[in-house]
């Protein structure tokens, strides 16, 4: 007894031990998010595959997409201030994107915009988000005042100038137009414009690509501004390099299926605790399955157990708050 007992521990001590290796942790979760993804394209199928594959696969992308741009970018974006309950949407950039909607609806009327067409729409969009938020970021994250609160500051104040800009829009709007508009402020992933998946999808996979090949900056980053100037990083270009490629992958998700202001949030701290280490090289793919697990399972999760009764977005946001407020609840008990 004494025997088993005594070849029993060093092996619990050795799965111990290999539990915490961020690779084997990370292999699990890319097998769990091929379960996810396999079981969105196959449960609940009685119609021709033909058909299945494009509809499911469309949605498919647009979902790879919207967790490859909001994880990475969530992720670099905390790294840069040095917090795990900020995100980019939380600086104002999903009220921007509402109010520009507002504005093209008062302006160019519901048919006007159909008639501009959707990809000047989505370039528009994309360079006017990736232009504010470029010139905020650069001043809050390269001077050398940049504090929690002024952050915090900054992102509330921004955002209820643009809320309170397109709620006075909206009052100007034709009632005929108003529920053309009410689709565009929330996230949808089931109404998505095909042809803006293919470029969506290469600007997230060279933004994605690029931030990868930064992940050794980042870790540097992320030990402080003073530590990586005397490690010899050029500290404020490449934080406004990260923020602009940042930026664009933020743009490209809201302009693709709308603004997810918590999902991000989300993401970033499940891989961070999934992980148990900050390194870049592990945190980054594990906020993109995360991500991808999220959106695939919980898609499946409303398509058969609650019969499309809810938006999948309305409770990724609801999960989202509810890990923000948490976050913030227990930054302030330290």
């Amino acid at each position: 007894m004494e025997t088993t007992t005594q070849t029993a521990a060093p092996r619990a001590v050795a799965w111990a031990e290999r539990w915490q290796r961020p690779g084997l942790r990370l292999g699990l979760l890319v097998l769990l998010a091929v379960l996810a993804g396999t079981a969105f394209m196959t449960v609940g199928v009685k119609t021709d595959w033909a058909f299945i594959l494009e509809h499911r696969g469309t949605k498919l992308l647009t979902m790879l997409v919207v967790a490859g741009a909001i994880g990475m970018s969530t992720v670099v974006f905390q790294t840069i201030t040095h917090n795990t309950i900020l995100t980019p949407s939380v600086m104002g950039l999903d009220a921007l994107y509402q109010f520009l909607q507002a504005l093209l609806v008062l302006f160019l009327g519901a048919s006007g915009v159909v008639a501009w067409g959707v990809l000047p729409k989505y370039l528009l969009e994309i360079a006017l988000m990736v232009l504010f938020s470029v010139m905020l970021m650069r001043w809050l994250f390269t001077g050398q005042a940049s504090s929690l609160h002024l952050m915090l500051l900054v992102g509330m104040v921004g955002g209820i100038l643009f809320r309170s800009l397109t709620s006075f829009a909206m009052r100007m709007i034709d009632p005929n137009e108003f529920a053309t508009l009410q689709d565009r402020m929330f996230a949808n992933f089931n109404a998505i414009q095909v042809q803006l998946l293919w470029p969506s999808m290469a600007l997230m996979l060279l933004g994605v690509a690029w931030i990868w090949r930064q992940r050794h900056v980042l870790d540097v980053l992320a030990l402080g501004r003073d530590v990586a100037v005397n490690l010899g990083v050029a500290y404020q270009r490449q934080v406004l390099q990260l923020l602009v490629v940042m930026a664009c992958l933020v743009a490209v998700s809201a302009a693709l299926v709308g603004p997810v202001t918590f999902f991000g949030l989300l993401v970033s701290n499940m891989a961070y605790q999934s992980m148990g280490t900050r390194r870049h090289r592990w945190v980054l793919p594990a906020a993109v399955l995360w991500g991808c697990v999220l959106l695939l399972g919980g898609q499946v999760i409303l398509e058969q157990v609650f019969a499309f009764n809810t938006a999948l977005s309305i409770v990724v946001e609801f999960l989202g708050g509810v890990v923000f407020i948490y976050l913030l609840m227990r930054k302030g008990k330290t």
